[in-house]
């Protein structure tokens, strides 16, 4: 039977979900438009609970496996820009190595993270790319967040997103992804296409889980 969720998908704004599965009494929806998956907003973390999370991860740029992690959004978005083009590294969390990997390349790079870097000047600036890397998932408005990064695109810019798709229902409650609890969204390649044609984006996917936007040039 189906059941009335009574909420809008976050990153698509349609109000058509319906019950993917209930894990230890977390309910998970399914939009039938994005088909985009989301946790139940009553089962969201508070902000302190989500930077002990975060807090948890020790990433740095010593790390050559992390740096292996990062160049599978680095590489296919340097093959695309020139030497001194301006990005921001959005979500960078407390150690930005993307931003520094970027800039060793001769990037010029601002950096933004709400909770570690939270100078919201680095949101009024336009740039020539954006990343946002194991960020998406941990969104409440992604439809909010990827409009204002959008529009924050010079004419030709790139938007480059790296977070893990959703493929397999039946592997969903113990896929490791869903396990962490500050994770409130996710996205399968059909969400990105609607997220591209929504906001206006060419997309391209580069390798798995990553995707790259384009803004048109204008």
């Amino acid at each position: 039977m189906a059941v009335d969720s009574g909420l809008r998908c976050t990153v698509c704004r349609a109000d058509h979900l319906r019950l993917l599965e209930t894990i230890k009494e977390v309910r998970y929806w399914r939009c039938s438009r994005c088909e985009a998956t989301l946790m139940d907003p009553v089962h969201w973390l508070t902000a302190d609970q989500e930077k002990a999370v975060y807090d948890l991860h020790d990433n740095h740029a010593e790390d050559p496996g992390y740096c292996r992690f990062l160049a599978k959004l680095a590489n296919p978005l340097l093959e695309k820009l020139s030497p001194g083009a301006l990005g921001l590294d959005f979500g960078c969390g407390p150690g930005p190595v993307l931003a520094s990997m970027l800039a060793e390349q001769g990037m010029e790079m601002a950096i933004y993270d709400p909770l570690y870097f939270p100078d919201r000047s680095a949101l009024k600036a336009r740039y020539d790319f954006i990343t946002c890397t194991e960020v998406a998932e941990h969104l409440h408005d992604p439809f909010e967040t990827f409009t204002r990064l959008a529009q924050m695109l010079r004419p030709g810019g790139l938007l480059g997103l790296m977070t893990c798709f959703q493929t397999d229902d039946a592997r969903f409650a113990n896929w490791h992804y869903r396990r962490d609890p500050s994770h409130v969204v996710f996205y399968r390649e059909r969400t990105m296409s609607w997220l591209a044609q929504n906001l206006g984006l060419n997309l391209v996917i580069p390798a798995k889980d990553v995707a790259l936007f384009h803004q048109p040039a204008r």
